[in-house]
């Protein structure tokens, strides 16, 4: 495979209007951004994934666009976008895009146009259908955030299609217009100086909502390939696809640089295994490190030799790592570090949500007002209404809620954390004055400096970028462990997954090998004699002597 530049990149997830307020209004936005480049670049990221900055009403919080081409006022303007490209760039920073056109936002002078009549020449830009001979939804296909995905319009009589939110019609991907208005927009961005493109559930675009077939439909992965070919296809760019029905299978599709389609995709499948089969989300099931690891080995095997994965703990839309899959209390820089250690050392392109290299947690508010994330407050409604319990539905979201991610960034221990000096779009959550940037930075043992470290060894170790990947104790219950292996050089990492000490024999193969410790979260670091015994959450990478290996 060709080596591109994003294969030892780090990625930097910022969630804008949580990230830091400028011009204290409450809302972070773009001055905010360029004002913390410099703490970005001591982390040592190279690319920045910008969540949506576009005109948009904000009924998702950005994801529903109502000018590609201008930039929300909350957020700034076109020309402090350019500024951010700019300074990003005098770092050696890259801007990817949030690009979001399964669908826009019913405030869209597209939308607005084909609302007027069904011979406007916008109407075939979304998707319209009669309702039933009694007056019902088209069909029954339902909305990700509730309630049917039809609604209707009295003005001509027919219901659009919307996957999200009311407020977020579908576009009609069949309509070559529709094409063509998007890849001159992509370009239009590209032009700019932009690094590429994170594009927004992506695998609903080629949907045939007559077959009720939504995801990874016949006409998805061509319209990919003419998306590649009039934009992107001839840039050095990177692009990231979110694909929650991807399989390896389907990543191939999508990431083998021979079809021309996107760089990697974003998969779930680590992600879903803690949700219940039925209810989703909002009922979590507890964390099976032997069912994750089998998902890891699948992925890690599957796209050894062809395409690329994108490996990730957390984004905007997921609770915050360490409260998931960690310890948020005693040992929450522990359990961060390991965490941070289990997915830098593994093959693929590692992103860092916003908030996450200080070892930010989920938060508890304690009423439904409280939230801010449509998502979670219609399904709260819906939910409730059928029956669920309201201390159930509570939980569901305190653990997997949108907002979780979504709280503002702890900058400090000053008031609102130092996001803003107005009063915050969504409540900050009370333990940032023990959790914040202020504090990270000026510990060197802290979980920044940890993630620092991760971030360094990638640029300098080939085996982590494009080495073998080895699973080690495969059936064990609470260590995740692996072996690199590029040419005469070996890395082990060996990760505890749990609060309690664990008595560990290597096999013969590792046994005695002398080697360097990379990084590790106690010390002095564990060395590989012929036993091991891991602290709660220890966490280490061993280069071994090759000439002992």
């Amino acid at each position: 495979m060709e080596t591109k530049w994003w294969h030892d990149a780090v990625v930097y997830q910022i969630y804008p209007r949580s990230f830091c307020d400028a011009n204290g209004d409450g809302i972070g936005d773009l001055a905010g951004i360029i004002g913390k480049l410099d703490y970005l670049q001591t982390l040592g990221i190279n690319v920045i994934w910008l969540s949506p900055v576009f005109r948009s009403p904000m009924d998702d919080n950005g994801y529903d666009i109502s000018d590609y081409c201008d930039i929300a006022p909350e957020f700034g303007t076109l020309a402090e976008m350019d500024t951010l490209i700019a300074e990003a760039a005098r770092r050696d920073i890259r801007i990817v895009m949030d690009l979001v056109v399964n669908h826009t936002s019913d405030e869209h002078p597209w939308f607005v146009e084909a609302k007027k009549s069904e011979d406007n020449p916008y109407r075939d830009y979304y998707i319209w259908r009669a309702p039933q001979a009694d007056g019902s939804a088209p069909d029954t296909q339902r909305s990700y955030f509730g309630g049917s995905a039809w609604e209707f319009d009295a003005a001509t009589g027919e219901s659009y299609f919307h996957l999200f939110s009311k407020r977020q019609p579908d576009l009609n991907w069949a309509n070559t217009k529709v094409q063509q208005e998007v890849h001159r927009m992509m370009n239009w961005w590209l032009d700019r100086g932009i690094g590429g493109f994170r594009m927004d559930v992506i695998d609903l675009i080629g949907k045939d909502v007559d077959a009720g077939i939504t995801t990874n439909a016949p006409r998805l992965h061509p319209l990919l390939r003419e998306m590649n070919a009039a934009t992107f296809g001839d840039r050095d760019v990177l692009t990231v696809g979110e694909a929650w029905s991807a399989t390896p299978e389907i990543a191939k599709l999508y990431s083998d640089p021979l079809r021309h389609e996107l760089s990697m995709v974003f998969q779930f499948e680590h992600i879903t295994i803690t949700h219940d089969p039925v209810e989703g989300k909002w009922k979590p099931r507890a964390f099976d490190l032997r069912e994750f690891k089998k998902v890891i080995t699948k992925w890690q095997t599957a796209l050894a030799d062809t395409g690329w994965n994108s490996l990730f703990w957390c984004n905007h839309d997921l609770p915050r790592a360490v409260s998931k899959y960690g310890d948020p209390g005693r040992y929450r820089v522990e359990s961060a570090k390991m965490l941070a250690t289990a997915l830098h050392f593994l093959r693929g392109t590692p992103y860092v949500y916003q908030g996450e290299e200080i070892g930010m947690t989920n938060v508890r508010f304690e009423s439904i007002d409280d939230y801010r994330d449509i998502e979670s407050l219609n399904l709260y409604r819906e939910r409730t209404a059928a029956g669920v319990s309201h201390a159930a539905m509570m939980e569901g979201i305190y653990a997997n809620g949108r907002d979780n991610a979504r709280t503002p960034m702890q900058w400090d221990a000053s008031d609102n954390a130092g996001f803003s000096s107005g009063q915050p779009w969504l409540k900050v959550n009370p333990n940032y004055c023990e959790i914040n940037a202020a504090a990270a930075l000026a510990d060197r043992d802290s979980i920044f400096h940890h993630y620092r470290r991760l971030i360094a060894l990638r640029k300098a170790h080939p085996a982590i970028v494009h080495g073998d990947y080895r699973p080690l104790f495969e059936a064990h219950p609470q260590v995740f462990a692996y072996e690199r292996r590029l040419g005469d050089e070996r890395i082990v990492v060996i990760n505890n997954f749990t609060a309690q000490p664990v008595e560990l024999e290597l096999p013969a193969g590792l046994r005695g090998i002398p080697g360097k410790c990379l990084v590790s979260n106690y010390t002095p670091c564990s060395e590989l004699g012929n036993d091991l015994v891991l602290q709660p959450y220890e966490s280490f990478a061993i280069a071994l002597d090759a000439r002992a290996a």
